[in-house]
């Protein structure tokens, strides 16, 4: 990157998150500050994973503050990397973002630890110098003190110059869309940016709808799904209701991977209703997660962010949160969690991981996906060469721990359950600008076939400049 010859000029540069759906992280320079928007872990191939998120394509140190969308670990993950490399200004989010990083980072710092063990047990094998965790829970816990939570819709300053507001996004508990107001001094130059962050759908069954906009500037905007449609929550509820009890018909359990944050209440939140309205039988319920449990405990402390329809749902049917009932167990003990192994009843058990790659989802697809009387349900997407997808894909063998399992078990899949906006919500989010009016509109978070696909969308209702930027492409003002 090209340094900034003087502080009359605003610069944006894309350093995540970039014609990619991963490692969100995006640094506005102005009136000689640095503003971060997202420091997030990128996912992919084991040695490339570590080597880019080890290095910043910036001195730590120099970064005056971040901006933090939402907890999930593709925006926020690196952060305790940053800070331990030298970061040491405000790290600001919403109030339930900070909260829900404190398990989150936590959760991601113990697998950094355990990710290093796996890999020194190789290298010490084979002669090779050992690597360090890229960051620990000890760093996670440094890092935890330089957040600062605030509410939605009360504009702080960030640094000199630049006011930032937080507007409800939709997308998970607490995700932000951040508008930024900006004053270059030396020119004068009023800027209004405007970053999306990750867009919810405005008909999720737990959050109040995505904040649309009609006035900015620049517009940082994510397109994961640029290119597709999703279908809705009513038919993911029915046809939840269908695979529970024709699998409670066979005596069959039902095993789900879900991601602990959004997915799970979702999910939870949907068998609540159900048994509600009598449309599945009682039947025993376990969320077997550690970090699902905490996070739901987050969701608990912040009805603020719940929508009407829960309230409804509250008052009507006399039920006591969106995220509790009688046949609901959350399990924290890996004693309790081992005892679902011998458990011959019929049951559902939602675990983590979303995409069955880690964690106690693994045990229980391990003893229950040769059993044709059990169900495999996903609900979460599913990337490539994940164990999800095999299965997805349906593979009639996988393995598990090591070794091979034949799938003998129904596996159905719902994909409506998607935290993200799909294609036409995208388009609904953007309807109220004045495409003359946006001086540029950047794509990110999106492979490049829905960045290309809804680059040319916006392009046909008048939108000129439409760039979806490669990683490490700047842009001036």
């Amino acid at each position: 990157m090209r340094p900034i010859a003087n502080n009359r000029i605003m610069r944006i540069t894309f350093h995540g998150a970039a014609r990619e759906v991963t490692g969100s992280m995006h640094l506005i320079e102005v009136n000689g500050r640095r503003l971060l928007l997202e420091t997030g872990l990128f996912q992919g191939r084991r040695a490339e994973t570590y080597e880019r998120n080890l290095h910043f394509p910036f001195d730590a140190q120099s970064i005056d503050a971040v901006l933090l969308s939402h907890a999930h670990i593709d925006h926020s993950g690196n952060l305790p990397n940053l800070a331990k490399q030298g970061f040491s200004g405000n790290i600001w989010c919403t109030s339930a973002t900070r909260n829900l990083c404190t398990y989150m980072l936590m959760d991601s710092g113990h697998i950094q630890e355990q990710d290093a063990l796996y890999v020194n047990k190789k290298r010490q094998r084979d002669g090779e110098s050992l690597i360090e965790p890229l960051y620990t829970q000890s760093d996670v816990r440094a890092c935890l003190e330089l957040f600062v939570g605030v509410g939605f819709n009360r504009p702080i300053t960030v640094v000199d110059g630049v006011e930032a507001t937080f507007f409800t996004a939709g997308h998970i508990l607490g995700a932000a869309s951040v508008q930024l107001d900006i004053k270059e001094f030396d020119t004068g130059k009023q800027w209004r940016v405007l970053f999306s962050g990750d867009i919810g759908r405005p008909s999720s069954p737990i959050l109040k709808a995505p904040t649309t906009f009609d006035t900015a500037d620049i517009v940082i905007m994510e397109c994961t799904y640029g290119n597709r449609l999703h279908g809705d929550y009513d038919d993911a509820r029915k046809r939840l209701r269908n695979v529970v009890n024709s699998t409670i018909r066979r005596r069959g359990k039902v095993i789900i991977p879900a991601f602990a944050v959004g997915r799970t209440q979702e999910l939870v939140y949907a068998l609540n209703q159900l048994d509600a309205g009598g449309d599945i039988p009682s039947i025993p319920v376990f969320v077997d997660s550690p970090l699902a449990v905490n996070a739901t405990d987050v969701f608990r402390m912040h009805p603020e962010a719940w929508n009407d329809a829960v309230q409804h749902f509250l008052t009507e049917d006399n039920r006591r949160s969106p995220f509790d009932y009688e046949e609901l167990d959350y399990i924290r003990d890996v004693r309790e969690s081992k005892r679902l192994n011998n458990m011959a009843a019929s049951a559902i058990i939602i675990s983590a991981n979303g995409m069955a790659e880690a964690g106690r989802i693994l045990h229980h697809l391990k003893n229950n996906i040769e059993n044709p009387d059990n169900t495999v349900l996903l609900v979460s997407f599913m990337a490539e060469n994940t164990l999800g997808r095999r299965i997805q894909d349906g593979e009639k063998s996988v393995r598990i721990f090591g070794e091979s399992y034949q799938v003998r078990a129904t596996v159905e899949v719902i994909d409506g359950y998607s935290a993200h906006a799909d294609q036409e919500e995208l388009l609904d989010w953007v309807k109220d600008f004045d495409p003359k009016a946006i001086n540029h509109l950047f794509l990110v978070h999106g492979e490049p076939v829905a960045a290309d696909t809804f680059q040319q969308l916006l392009q046909a209702r008048g939108f000129g400049a439409v760039t979806a930027p490669e990683r490490g492409q700047s842009y001036e003002f």
